[in-house]
C-alpha cells in the first residue's frame, strides 16, 4: 500500500491556491514582457542570500552579487564557499527533475561540496533539529532514511493533489526526515520551487526564501506545529501564504526596480480607473500629467493582464476597472 504523508487542507489554504494561481499568471505575463535579465538576477540574489541567512551565513546582499560577478570579497572562506555552490546550484536547476531521487542528492552534492563529508549522500548517524540548545525535532534513525526518501518521492509523483500542496507537504515531510546531515533547509527550500517550477516556470524566478527568511520564527512554529499534530495543514497554510505575498512583492518591488517608476505609473493609472470609471486615456494622462503614450501603454498592459476593459464605442467609451468575482 502506497505511503500517504498525514495532511489536510484547510479552507484558507484553498482559498490561497485560487489566489495563487491568479497572480502567478500575472506575475509570468509581467516577467515575459519585462524580458529584464536585471530582473532574474536580482531575484537569484535575494534567493541565495535569504537561503543561506536562515542557515547563518553572515554574508551581505552585495558580497552574493559580487562573488556571482566573479569578483573577492572578504568574508569567512566557508561562508565564501556556502555562496558559490548555492549559486552553482541554482545555475544547476534547469536541468534537475523534481521527482527524481537521485537529482535531489546530486543537487545536494552541488549544494555541499566541501563544506560536509558525504555531500550528496544520506546521512549515516542520527540528527536533531536545535534552537539554541533546546532541541525542538529528533530525526528518524539513519537506517530509515532512504527508504522515508523513497516513499516521499513516489508519492509526489503519483498523488493528484494539487502541486501548491505537493510542494509544501514534501518540503515539511523532507525536514521532518532531514536525510542528510547538513543543508537540509537550503535543499528543501530548493526543492519546494523546483517542484513548483513544474506548475509555473516563474517559480523559479520567486524568492520565496526572502519571505521565509523574514519570517523564520513563524516558519519554524509551523513546522513545529504540524509536528505536534501529526498533521503538517498548518505548515501548508503558512507556506501558501508566503508564497502568495513572495508573488505580490515580486510584482510590486522588483518590475519597479527593473523598470524605473513604471510599476508606479501603472499602479496611479489602475488607482484612477478603479475610481472614475468610464474615462479615455487623453482625459486620464491630462489629469494624471502622464504622458499620452505612456498612459496608452500602461492601459494596454493593464488591459492584457485582466485588470481593466474598454467599454463602448471606439470614439466614444472608456475604461473600468474589472471586478473580482465575490466582492
Amino acid at each position: 500500500m502506497q505511503y500517504i504523508p498525514p495532511f489536510t487542507v484547510s479552507a484558507k489554504s484553498i482559498s490561497l491556491i485560487a489566489e495563487i494561481s491568479a497572480a502567478m499568471e500575472n506575475f509570468s505575463a509581467m516577467l515575459k514582457k519585462s524580458k529584464s535579465l536585471k530582473l532574474r538576477r536580482a531575484n537569484k540574489i535575494k534567493t541565495i542570500h535569504s537561503s543561506l541567512a536562515i542557515e547563518g551565513n553572515n554574508m551581505t546582499r552585495a558580497q552574493v552579487s559580487d562573488i556571482l560577478d566573479g569578483k573577492r570579497v572578504a568574508a569567512a572562506a566557508s561562508e565564501i564557499l556556502e555562496v558559490k555552490n548555492a549559486i552553482a546550484t541554482y545555475d544547476l536547476a534547469p536541468k534537475l527533475n523534481p521527482f527524481s531521487e537521485r537529482d535531489l542528492l546530486r543537487a545536494h552534492k552541488k549544494m555541499m561540496s566541501r563544506l560536509v563529508k558525504g555531500a550528496g549522500r544520506f546521512r549515516t548517524g542520527g540528527v536533531g533539529v536545535f534552537s539554541g540548545r533546546s532541541v525542538i525535532h529528533i530525526a528518524p534513525p539513519a537506517e530509515q532514511v532512504s527508504a522515508l526518501v523513497s516513499r516521499l518521492f513516489d508519492w509526489l509523483k503519483t498523488s493528484q493533489d494539487h502541486l501548491l500542496v505537493r510542494s509544501c507537504v514534501f518540503h515539511y515531510e523532507f525536514e521532518f526526515i532531514h536525510p542528510f546531515a547538513d543543508g537540509n533547509g537550503r535543499m528543501g527550500r530548493l526543492w519546494q520551487s523546483l517542484i513548483l517550477s513544474k506548475l509555473n516556470p516563474a517559480f523559479m524566478d520567486l524568492p520565496v526564501e526572502t519571505m521565509v527568511y523574514k519570517r523564520q520564527k513563524k516558519y519554524y512554529e509551523a513546522i513545529n506545529s504540524s509536528t505536534k499534530q501529526a498533521d503538517c495543514a498548518p505548515f501548508i497554510e503558512f507556506m501558501l501564504g508566503e508564497i502568495l505575498n513572495s508573488v505580490k512583492a515580486a510584482a510590486g518591488e522588483n518590475f519597479g526596480a527593473a523598470n524605473g517608476a513604471v510599476f508606479g505609473a501603472v499602479n496611479l493609472i489602475l488607482s484612477y480607473v478603479s475610481k472614475n470609471g468610464g474615462k479615455r486615456a487623453n482625459a486620464i494622462a491630462e489629469v494624471l500629467g502622464v504622458p499620452l503614450r505612456t498612459v496608452q501603454r500602461h492601459l494596454k498592459t493593464l488591459k492584457d493582464s485582466g485588470k481593466i476593459k474598454f467599454e463602448g464605442a471606439a470614439k466614444t467609451g472608456g475604461y473600468f476597472a474589472v471586478k473580482k468575482r465575490g466582492r
